[in-house]
């Protein structure tokens, strides 16, 4: 038995692996979109592929009836968040170093950690507690609060965007934790993408035709409100391969989440900040600056931190741990 669990967690580990790298290649191929296309356009097509997929996967796990919820609120909540939290980041993408905003964004487990003690009622003890705010200074110093306006390479507005997306995306999955006792991973999914297909036609309904686009001198606003084009030739491929990645990343964290415990896998989707680093140099010559490299190293290093004493936690629980240990 004990085999078979190590055997597993492997598999999850694998999976895991294989989601986050699929994570960062959609997070380059967004950013190299960007600066053709409108992001409700490249969100459209992403999604309807997405649902395509997820709506197999639906047959596969019960069928239709599946996708009947009591909890239609909730789930239409969770997609909120998930468009915000996804929205904000692209956003964000199309105009910071790759290597920052994924940085930035990490700071979503440690939201994780912090809402869970007042929404889900967990107990973090101050070890954690610790480790969270060492994250959080990570984050305020690529800010960099000392800096004035004119000195920054975007807005301090930018700048809030994947903390946004963080802090959004950590709720999304805080409300996924209470849905998903009831509901299948597959029909959640279809949620989803059915929020990301309505918001886009909507964003296409009201600004598609780029009127709102002209004069716009951000370059955030000019992503969100450009007007929808064919895509041209290799940027075809480039929409395809962007949609089937997406399945994958979606079918490779369910699977790794399915097979082995969160304390095990979530450590590992922290290899997505070192690829991200390497895609930004590769693809489109960023390298981090100082601020960003001890940012990076703070919310890394927290982030571990948090997920292993997680983990410890559990297993001290599990062992019959001395009564009043927390952390």
């Amino acid at each position: 038995m004990e085999t078979l669990r190590q055997n597993r967690a492997g598999l999850g580990i694998l999976f895991v692996l294989i989601g986050v790298v699929c994570i960062s290649v959609n997070d380059f191929l967004i950013k190299q979109l960007s600066g053709g296309y409108p992001l409700h356009q490249i969100v459209f097509t992403r999604s309807s592929i997405g649902m395509v997929v997820s709506l197999l996967i639906v047959q596969y796990e019960g069928g239709f009836g599946i996708l009947r919820t009591k909890t239609p609120w909730q789930h239409t909540l969770r997609g909120v968040l998930i468009v915000i939290a996804n929205m904000t980041f692209f956003v964000g993408l199309a105009v910071m170093p790759l290597a920052d905003v994924t940085a930035l964004f990490f700071a979503a487990p440690l939201f994780i950690t912090l809402l869970s003690i007042p929404i889900l009622g967990e107990k973090v003890g101050p070890l954690r507690m610790s480790a969270v705010a060492v994250g959080f200074v990570g984050v305020i110093i690529m800010q960099r609060p000392w800096a004035d306006a004119d000195s920054l390479e975007v807005s301090r507005y930018v700048l809030a965007l994947p903390v946004i997306a963080a802090l959004t995306y950590a709720l999304n999955q805080i409300l996924t934790r209470k849905l998903g006792v009831e509901s299948k991973a597959s029909a959640m999914a279809v949620y989803i993408q059915g929020m990301f297909i309505i918001v886009s036609l909507a964003f296409f309904v009201v600004a598609g035709d780029g009127r709102f686009a002209e004069g716009a001198t951000s370059g955030p606003m000019i992503f969100l409100l450009r007007a929808w084009v064919w895509p041209e030739g290799p940027d075809m491929w480039v929409f395809f391969g962007l949609g089937v990645n997406s399945a994958i990343i979606g079918y490779c964290l369910s699977q790794a989440y399915r097979l082995a415990d969160a304390a095990t896998i979530a450590p590992f989707e922290y290899i997505g900040l070192p690829l991200a680093v390497f895609w930004g140099f590769v693809i489109f010559g960023d390298l981090p600056d100082l601020a960003v490299w001890v940012g990076i190293a703070l919310i890394l290093g927290s982030g571990l931190f948090v997920f292993l004493r997680e983990r410890q936690k559990v297993r001290m629980v599990t062992t019959g741990p001395a009564r009043g240990r927390r952390g």
